[in-house]
């Protein structure tokens, strides 16, 4: 079966992850804010929440229609095979948004579209009770200038739960995001890349998966696994693909520090977990003391932000300092994210490139300052955008 499936991902970031499908071959793509939609079959949604490192999620949309009066909604959901989709023992949980919409009872929106598909599944199944014991099936009513889009999320918990971080430092950057940054930049397997501010390891740690070419969703399971109709063999096989392609020796180029060492703990238990314990070094060290001879390295760091009240002074004082060990580093590149308006004053320097994004609720922008050209090394990897 051909599915419309949509990919979500942060606003601004939208890029990044059509360069990642196109990587995977698919074509077709319509971009829009947060969301990319495309075709694909069951091996596809199995290979999109295996393979993507910067999408949320991976969706079924299974209907799109207009619809201004409760009974129009209604018969919207109603008119989908829903038995295509689920199966008669399906656990069905309805969650709603709506935005400037004239249906604007998210709760009655949410209770009329579940209605819709059991007397749908009514007639498929030809039975008047379900006792929702079986796989569980998130299905969301979206409306939006009274425009109703519905899907069925194929994911689970979000595509940046890779599993290796069940433990997370203060204010974590979160794994979709961090890939994010690296897949912007020049960066390239074989080349030194530091973080300075790693925290809980989460931008080295994802840097070494993509050197290895871990695929981020290899050692996790998703809720579609668990449907009837769906092939176990099927998500068997793309996992195995994924394992064989990793590459198990590669050189030990990456790096993070933190001046908290108990930060510093959990990076290395985080990238023992993630399996690039053997491919990324963490050292405890206050950022003004980084210093490195190697040339046409990367700095790509997540900084403190100045957001909680007393500690923007410290922040202030912390993006000068960046500064000046960026001055020391005179073939390095730098990239880094800040919602702080005047970052570049502060630093010392105008980037040569800005992209705005949000992290989180927070719009960000995200400074990047490019060295001299390095000599080439073998890769395919490119900047996005």
């Amino acid at each position: 079966m051909i599915f419309d499936l949509i990919a979500t991902m942060a606003f601004g970031i939208e890029a990044v992850t059509a360069r990642e499908l196109e990587n995977l071959g698919f074509s077709d793509l319509k971009v829009e804010n947060g969301r990319i939609t495309f075709k694909g079959n069951e091996r596809d949604i199995a290979r999109c929440n295996i393979y993507l490192r910067t999408a949320d999620r991976i969706l079924i949309k299974a209907a799109e229609f207009n619809a201004v009066t409760f009974e129009e909604l209604f018969q919207g959901v109603k008119s989908v095979p829903w038995g295509d989709y689920l199966s008669e023992d399906a656990e069905m949980h309805v969650i709603g948004r709506s935005v400037r919409s004239g249906l604007y009872s998210v709760p009655d929106c949410q209770s009329i579209t579940k209605k819709a598909i059991i007397e749908k599944m009514k007639e498929k199944y030809k039975r008047s009770f379900f006792d929702e014991t079986g796989p569980k099936y998130r299905i969301e009513v979206a409306i939006l200038k009274d425009i109703v889009s519905i899907t069925v999320d194929t994911t689970g918990a979000g595509l940046n739960k890779r599993g290796y971080r069940k433990i997370v430092g203060e204010a974590p950057l979160k794994e979709t995001m961090a890939c994010a940054l690296i897949l912007l930049s020049y960066w390239k397997p074989g080349r030194i890349l530091v973080d300075p501010m790693c925290g809980s390891g989460t931008i080295p740690i994802e840097a070494a998966m993509i050197a290895k070419k871990i695929a981020p969703g290899v050692n996790r399971s998703f809720v579609s696994e668990s449907w009837r109709d769906f092939d176990p063999k099927i998500w068997n096989d793309v996992r195995s693909e994924a394992k064989a392609s990793e590459i198990l020796d590669v050189p030990k180029t990456v790096f993070g520090s933190d001046l908290d060492p108990k930060s510093i703990d959990l990076a290395v238990h985080h990238a023992n977990e993630a399996g690039v314990g053997d491919t990324v070094t963490f050292k405890q060290m206050n950022v003004l003391d980084f210093y490195s001879k190697e040339k046409y390295g990367f700095i790509i760091t997540n900084p403190p932000y100045g957001e909680r009240i007393g500690e923007m002074k410290a922040v202030e004082s912390l993006y000068k300092d960046l500064g000046k060990v960026y001055k020391r580093l005179d073939t390095w590149s730098m990239y880094l994210i800040t919602s702080h308006p005047s970052f570049e004053k502060l630093f010392g320097k105008t980037a040569d490139k800005r992209r705005k994004f949000y992290n989180g609720q927070l719009l960000c922008q995200y400074y990047q300052f490019y060295g001299p050209k390095p000599p080439k090394i073998t890769s395919d990897a490119q900047p996005v955008g």
